[in-house]
């Protein structure tokens, strides 16, 4: 501590004023006090780069939850109108959940064998509880009647297609799980149903301030966990809606016994957030925007300079020199109002073309400028390039997955890009999966149970008490697909040869399908061969080579 007794005197022999005492002693009380220099520059409060710096320390809920609707109109509007941030979207949405996002259940049976010490539960058991959970999943999710969906309109597929857009967009996955017993009678045949909540909705009561059981519509309790879900009975932007704007539903999170109500799924950037963080263009939204009206101008620019080519300019203009001359000069007048008219005459008569096939004739005085098409300007490819190397870097993908512009990439450079991209995007969906979609995978699957649809061998537990051993799954959406067929493929098939790799993760990660229906179609596809008395292709031989050699079957 510092001696509040002991003087430091200047250069003149008396004590020095508390402020230039700090400063000599280098003091600094963390609050950008005497000292220019800090421990750290990033401290720094004095520096001309620094000191206008000055971020405020919020709450994760404090820095969303106040600006949320605004940022999120921003960013529907910039993706309902731009290109680019449409495809960014769309490029993630195709990599991550394509057209049939779908659990590949893996039940935990060394966990219920150790649980429960039978040893029935074995591999041979997890494959046939996974296939018929996968069965009872396909079922539902793919009804045609779409008795899955609360409005009957999507499939569970697609309803994750809008989920997981809601949660690019706006930052929040949000639906409800009704149980709608009265559909069975028109042929459904669970009662589970899923119906998509638009993030809007959910907001706290009469648009209140966020409070400390109160966080953006979510009522959690003393440790963060939510308990009840605050949601508007109809959109705040539905004016046809009557009350319904300004009434809001208390929707427990859960029944008494645990089963999911509201799937509530977002990215944590912090500890103790509870809404998402506003989607995925939100760091890179002002960029985004600022390029979009720089490329914006560019175009004008160009139009304009491919409309006006060509231009005839004259010594003397009709009515500039009339009103110089004045009065006073109505012989000068009159002979300036000869020469207009003369020439007026004279482009009325020829109709002077630039694109013609005969040359423009001019009238004595007049000359023909053109103008140079000095649009777009010659760094300005290069330039929105950057610009899209930058908003690529803060969705995680590559430019060229932005703009669709594949004309300067080799192999090797997007063979390296693809696979940083994939990692992004596997993150997403594996995050997805679990946040988004085990919930309803675990109301499904207790209402399969419940119906004995699901082979459990004697004394194994019920659903509650084995829950995450019973629907243990991951997910699985489309491949990541082939830039060298021939390489990838060769690559594959070494993997699963040296067994660093499975048929299951191969199949799954280039062509997003099941093995099991690769190798139950390659036994109908060898079969028929044979049937037929048709040579095995080289590529079936190996496999069906028993089968080939059989005497065909007659048709």
């Amino acid at each position: 501590m510092t001696n509040p007794n002991v003087q430091i005197l200047g250069a003149d022999g008396k004590p020095m004023p508390p402020a230039r005492r700090g400063r000599a002693l280098g003091m600094n009380n963390g609050y950008g006090g005497y000292s220019s220099h800090t421990a750290y520059d990033a401290a720094d409060m004095r520096g001309q780069h620094m000191r206008d710096w000055n971020p405020v320390l919020w709450s994760p809920d404090g820095e969303l939850n106040p600006y949320r609707d605004r940022i999120v109109s921003r960013v529907r509007d910039l993706v309902r109108n731009d290109g680019w941030a449409s495809a960014a979207i769309t490029r993630t949405l195709d990599n991550v959940i394509g057209a049939d996002f779908r659990p590949v259940c893996k039940p935990d049976y060394r966990a219920l064998a150790i649980q429960t010490g039978l040893s029935t539960f074995d591999h041979r058991w997890a494959d046939e509880f996974g296939r018929a959970l996968e069965a009872a999943w396909r079922t539902w999710s793919e009804d045609p009647a779409r008795f899955c969906d609360a409005q009957r309109k999507l499939t569970v597929s697609q309803m994750f297609h809008v989920a997981f857009r809601h949660k690019l967009i706006d930052g929040d996955a949000l639906g409800i799980l009704q149980w709608l017993p009265e559909r069975l009678a028109k042929g459904a045949r669970y009662a589970t149903v899923l119906q998509l909540i638009d993030p809007d909705r959910l907001s706290n009561p009469q648009q209140n301030f966020d409070q400390q059981t109160m966080r953006g519509g979510v009522e959690v309790d003393e440790y963060g966990a939510a308990i009840a879900y605050h949601i508007r009975k109809a959109h705040q932007g539905d004016w046809f809606s009557g009350n319904k704007q300004v009434s809001w539903e208390r929707i427990a999170a859960e029944t008494e016994w645990g089963r999911p109500i509201v799937v509530h799924d977002y990215d944590f950037d912090r500890a103790s957030q509870h809404r998402g963080g506003a989607g995925i263009l939100t760091p890179v939204l002002e960029r985004l925007k600022m390029l979009i009206k720089y490329d914006g101008t560019e175009l004008d620019a160009a139009i304009i300079n491919a409309i006006f080519g060509a231009y005839v300019t004259s010594p003397f203009d009709k009515q500039l020199v009339g009103e110089a001359l004045g009065d006073g000069e109505e012989e000068a007048h009159e002979t300036m109002n000869g020469y207009q008219d003369a020439r007026a005459d004279f482009h009325d008569k020829n109709q002077l073309r630039l694109g013609g096939a005969r040359l423009p004739i001019l009238f004595p005085g007049e000359d023909i400028k053109t103008v140079a098409a000095a649009r777009p300007a010659g760094n300005f490819a290069e330039f929105e390039n950057a610009m899209l190397r930058h908003v690529a870097a803060g969705t995680g993908m590559s430019a060229q997955q932005i703009s669709q512009n594949w004309a300067d990439v080799n192999y090797s450079s997007y063979r390296a890009a693809a696979l940083e991209a994939w990692k992004t995007f596997d993150r997403r969906r594996k995050n997805f999966g679990r946040g988004f979609g085990q919930p309803i995978l675990c109301a499904l699957a207790e209402e399969a149970m419940d119906l004995g649809e699901l082979p459990l061998p004697a004394g194994a537990p019920e659903f509650l008490a084995a829950r995450a051993a019973y629907t243990r799954a991951w997910w699985m959406g489309p491949g990541r697909g082939y830039v060298d067929p021939l390489k990838e493929r060769q690559g594959a098939a070494l993997g699963i040869e040296s067994g660093f790799s499975t048929l299951e993760e191969e199949s799954a990660e280039l062509s997003g399908t099941d093995w099991r229906d690769n190798v139950d179609q390659r036994a109908i596809e060898v079969e028929y061969y044979a049937n037929r008395g048709v040579p095995l292709p080289s590529t079936l031989q190996g496999a069906g080579a028993d089968a080939a050699t059989e005497e065909p079957k007659a048709q």
